[in-house]
């Protein structure tokens, strides 16, 4: 795996967190890799959540066409 040299400047509370991390730069990728996903999954659920909403009037109108289907006899 390639890897890039950084300097970075955390919180001291951050920093303390990290004392008793052996490998400081592998835990921090892993939590940046879980931060993003968590995010991703947050965008995720937002889009699907505004496309329910978009479309549940057309939904609706569909189930309401089926309907009369119900209780036609058929199990």
């Amino acid at each position: 795996m390639n890897t890039v040299r950084l300097n970075i400047t955390l919180p001291a509370d951050v920093a303390d967190m990290l004392k008793n991390v052996k490998n400081k730069s592998a835990f921090i990728a892993e939590s940046i890799r879980a931060y993003v996903k968590q995010e991703e999954k947050k965008r995720l659920t937002e889009a699907l959540k505004e496309g329910y909403i978009a479309t549940k009037k057309e939904d609706k109108e569909l189930s309401n066409e089926w309907i009369d289907t119900i209780g036609d006899g058929i199990d």
